[in-house]
């Protein structure tokens, strides 16, 4: 579907709403804006595969301009308002982008970023909506469907664009994730949709556009906060919300009496992705708000998805599901497949193909002989082809001969009582090889020292044994995640490999 029959048979229907702002949009004033955006991006030389660039906030130009690009045949490239200028210089230069539009909060930003992109004219929200101004609210006379060309986060290296081929088929041509949100989670018209997340990310933005070609409203955080995200579910009668772990995290740890003092009756399907959930939150989400949470397991790539209910959850919890977009493929060193319960190298076949853009190297690293391809993380299958995940391939940690994956540890500490966030990873040790590090956020701030250190550590060993006990803890203020919830482990890893020993 799209949004288009929306604003034809109900132009008054709202499709976005930012609670901060008191901004709302409705099907005809957005199908007006893209249809205007469409004829500016057209007048200004783009042409069918050509890439426009966003570097906005949460605010209502983002989806002008998407579905602008998405009805004139444009890859549109959605870039981190987090980055530095040189990185967002780099996107651009990357991506080829012919035009950046920027919120004009981070005019500044911008300006620094195109003095290493010359060739690409930019404009602020405002300008963007001046510009667009003049145009026909009509559609152009040679649509055709775009779609995004993303970047990764760059945890495991610079970023790199995800491009997909452009789509052939008419603009209302039916998307993984609307058949997912109809399929699995009772999307539609009357979906009020919750967006915790920054849209320049890819599944936040996809997911936002899916309600909008499903005719529901999409309800937009400015930046997430706990207790506003009840707030809002309340207010708003939300219906649907897509998480991430960290925000369940921090929910959860909110004082009893204000998670109990909201309504959240309304919802009918929470979902989350991007990061592995620890199994005692996700059981802690379903107590409290029933067998709604629903999770997801894929990546900007979208090579493949997998699914699964509450109730599928709890029949094996720490599964992320089966597929439901490809085949998952368990892959031994050498490539060949493993029968279930044995871990090794996860692969999709089948799934939709992409390339990573101007980086054939890396292309050719993700996907074996039979064109399968991996986002990187190990795992295993059960009996049931129900995928359980080990961690990042990247983030093993071998001590003494000894593979620890991070994951698992992580997943531990963040239970206890006294942590509030944690990263886990390895470091150089002169006998071991590496060791076991922990870099540690307290839930009160100050409670650090030899102490916690020590309970932490004898609570870690208690559950998962010596071996995988941190043998050194450090403990920040803060913790590098992106906004989503992914943690920047690349960049923690950096940092203490830096330090080279590690003799503890």
């Amino acid at each position: 579907m799209h949004p288009r029959p929306f604003a034809l048979s109900d132009a008054r229907r709202p499709a976005l709403i930012i609670p901060a702002t008191g901004e709302r949009m409705s099907y005809g004033e957005l199908e007006a804006a893209a249809n205007r955006g469409a004829h500016l991006l057209r007048a200004l030389g783009c042409v069918r595969g050509d890439v426009i660039a966003l570097l906005m906030d949460n605010e209502s130009p983002i989806f002008e301009a998407a579905w602008a690009a998405q009805r004139t045949g444009l890859y549109l490239t959605s870039i981190s308002t987090k980055l530095s200028p040189a990185d967002v210089g780099y996107i651009l230069r990357d991506s080829g982008a012919r035009l950046l539009i920027h919120s004009d909060r981070l005019s500044s930003l911008a300006a620094e970023a195109l003095k290493d992109a010359p060739s690409v004219e930019s404009l602020g929200a405002k300008s963007w909506r001046e510009a667009i101004a003049p145009y026909p609210a009509t559609p152009l006379p040679d649509e055709s469907a775009g779609t995004d060309m993303l970047y990764s986060s760059g945890t495991t290296g610079r970023p790199k664009g995800v491009k997909p081929p452009l789509p052939e088929g008419p603009l209302d041509g039916t998307t993984a994730l609307e058949t997912m949100g109809t399929a699995l989670y009772g999307m539609g018209e009357d979906t009020i949709y919750l967006s915790t997340s920054p849209l320049y990310h890819a599944a936040p933005l996809r997911w936002a556009m899916t309600i909008h070609r499903l005719g529901g409203t999409v309800v937009v955080m400015e930046r997430f906060d706990a207790e506003e995200a009840l707030a809002l579910i309340e207010r708003y009668r939300i219906t649907h919300a897509t998480w991430v772990p960290t925000h369940f995290v921090r929910l959860l740890k909110l004082p009893a009496e204000e998670r109990a003092r909201h309504d959240h009756s309304s919802l009918r399907a929470v979902i989350h992705a991007a990061a592995p959930c620890p199994v005692p939150i996700k059981q802690a989400m379903i107590e409290w708000w029933g067998p709604i949470v629903h999770e997801y397991y894929s990546g900007t790539e979208c090579c493949g998805i997998t699914a699964l209910s509450s109730a599928e959850w709890l029949e094996r919890p720490g599964s992320v599901g089966k597929a439901v977009l490809g085949e998952v493929k368990v892959l031994d060193p050498a490539g060949r497949e493993l029968p279930a319960g044995e871990t090794g190298d996860i692969y999709f076949a089948g799934g939709p193909s992409f390339v990573y853009h101007n980086d054939p190297e890396k292309t050719a690293t993700a996907l074996n002989d039979q064109g399968w391809a991996t986002l990187g993380d190990v795992g295993h299958v059960d009996a049931e082809g129900y995928l359980f995940l080990t961690d990042r391939r990247s983030f093993m940690i071998i001590s003494g001969g000894v593979n620890i994956y991070p994951q698992e540890i992580e997943n531990l500490l963040i239970t206890h009582p006294k942590v509030a966030d944690v990263a886990v990873i390895g470091v150089p040790h002169e006998e071991m090889g590496e060791c076991v590090l922990a870099v540690v956020r307290p839930a009160e701030e100050g409670a650090t020292g030899p102490g916690l250190a020590e309970e932490l550590a004898a609570f870690a060993r208690a559950a998962l044994g010596s071996v995988k006990t941190p043998r050194v803890f450090e403990f920040r203020d803060e913790l590098p995640r992106e906004p989503t919830g992914k943690l920047m482990k690349r960049t923690l890893i950096e940092e203490f490999k830096a330090r080279q020993q590690w003799n503890a």
